[in-house]
């Protein structure tokens, strides 16, 4: 079963949204209804705030009248329950879980949210858990990268992560093998990116009038076939390691849409690699008046280690 308002819905913003973009809150208004479609609410102009149209990324302020179209939702009753696996694959991999968070180790291949190809997400499945009054992303992991991942339980410490992760208060590391021999010793790329679409995907490039993105690499293991290196970003856009690893010609091993097959070839024959080559490792919060620092690590997925093993003795 479905539920399909056929009346505009006129919505007033509680003070435990004051300050979320408008997008994420569509989200929690319209359950079921998929993220590509929000936008298309957004963008036609259909969902106004306080008479006004409203980009994706405005923030609603306490107070403010959010006008919705007719739209139909989805109800408990559609069976869209992540299968049990999952719901027991992700609470076995929880790193932390304080009163503000709830910290994941991510496996690659589930992605942060449902969306194309995909009918849940990390945050799908812990609401499925129905554990949490209040339960969002603080930040996005592509789908095929690994590694930490922060959820929010509070408005509050929502806001705190975003700010720390987006305004380059966060300490943020990752682990990436990186193909192809590796000449000298750390390199830094500050080239600013921008995100196309191409061919049906998106991609990030390299552009003038992109926005800042900063990478620091620097090599742990070096091997024939390429370099295993920790990698720190000052900011957090999309594809952005995978963008500048490629823009230094040593494009992130097991990566689909950035490098060339002749590239990853070695890392896949040589290594056995089977996925992308790209975890997040380390995650720090700095502590501020209403929360105390957060550091969290998680070590490189022994498939992972593996493939560095092989490689070394090649």
């Amino acid at each position: 079963m479905s539920n399909h308002d056929s009346q505009v819905r006129h919505v007033v913003v509680p003070q435990g949204n004051d300050g979320q973009r408008i997008d994420n809150y569509l989200l929690s208004l319209l359950p079921g209804v998929p993220r590509s479609h929000v936008y298309r609410l957004l963008r036609s102009g259909q969902v106004r705030v306080d008479g006004a149209r409203a980009k994706p990324h405005r923030r609603v302020h306490s107070g403010e009248t959010v006008r919705l179209p007719p739209v139909r939702t989805a109800t408990r009753s559609e069976g869209r329950r992540p299968p049990d696996d999952l719901l027991r694959r992700v609470r076995e991999r929880v790193l932390l879980e304080d009163d503000h968070y709830l910290v994941l180790d991510k496996p690659a291949g589930l992605p942060a949210h449902a969306g194309t190809g995909a009918d849940f997400g990390v945050i799908e499945v812990v609401r499925a858990w129905e554990r949490h009054d209040y339960i969002e992303l603080a930040h996005r992991l592509d789908r095929d990268t690994s590694g930490i991942i922060v959820l929010a339980k509070s408005r509050p410490a929502l806001l705190r992560a975003q700010q720390a992760l987006g305004g380059g208060g966060a300490d943020k590391r990752y682990l990436a093998f990186c193909v192809g021999p590796w000449r000298g010793g750390p390199r830094t790329v500050t080239s600013a990116l921008r995100i196309e679409r191409e061919a049906g995907q998106k991609r990030a490039r390299a552009a003038e009038d992109g926005k800042a993105a900063a990478s620091e690499f620097l090599p742990m293991t070096c091997t024939r076939y390429g370099a295993l290196c920790e990698v720190r970003i000052g900011t957090g856009r999309m594809h952005q390691i995978r963008a500048h690893a490629e823009s230094i010609g040593h494009p992130v091993a097991g990566d689909r849409h950035y490098g060339t097959r002749e590239q990853h070839a070695p890392v896949r024959d040589k290594g056995g690699l089977r996925r992308l080559f790209l975890h997040a490792h380390r995650l720090r919060l700095p502590a501020t008046d209403n929360f105390e620092g957060l550091a969290i690590e998680s070590p490189l997925p022994e498939e992972l280690r593996a493939v560095v093993t092989r490689l070394e003795g090649g």
